[in-house]
């Protein structure tokens, strides 16, 4: 299974969602508070998937995700976010994101975004549970 790290400036949200994906046997080997230090505990840890917020103060997800991306392409970053926008989409995909997962979410679809990207069987932003939007 993949190793993964989760970044999310809620506590309480990222405690959740890495305990959802230990349950399923995912390794999560480190949780982040914001973009800056997911980009610092990626250089120490070196995951295979990292799966990041958007909005978050500070440091947010598109900082995280453009700055790894410029210096991992081929790292799979995952956005979660409940912001259903068509800009936010465009931002996401012109910043190589490689899901977009839309909250509130299932564990199956997360499940099933892991597999398909482990298997670089993905396009450059898959939309995961897209019936939220009609795009």
């Amino acid at each position: 299974m993949p190793r993964v790290i989760v970044v999310d400036d809620d506590f309480d949200t990222a405690e959740v969602f890495s305990e959802f994906l230990m349950l399923h046997d995912i390794d999560v080997v480190g949780k982040a508070y914001n973009g800056f230090e997911g980009i610092k505990l990626f250089e120490e840890l070196r995951p295979d998937i990292v799966f990041s917020d958007i909005w978050m103060p500070k440091y947010d997800g598109f900082y995280l995700l453009n700055n790894l991306k410029a210096s991992h392409p081929e790292l799979k970053i995952v956005m979660i976010t409940a912001d259903l926008s068509q800009e936010t989409y465009t931002k996401l995909k012109e910043s190589k994101a490689d899901a977009l997962i839309f909250k509130p979410f299932r564990i199956n679809q997360i499940m099933e975004t892991i597999d398909k990207i482990s298997k670089n069987d993905s396009e450059t932003v898959t939309m995961v549970n897209k019936q939220h939007i009609g795009y």
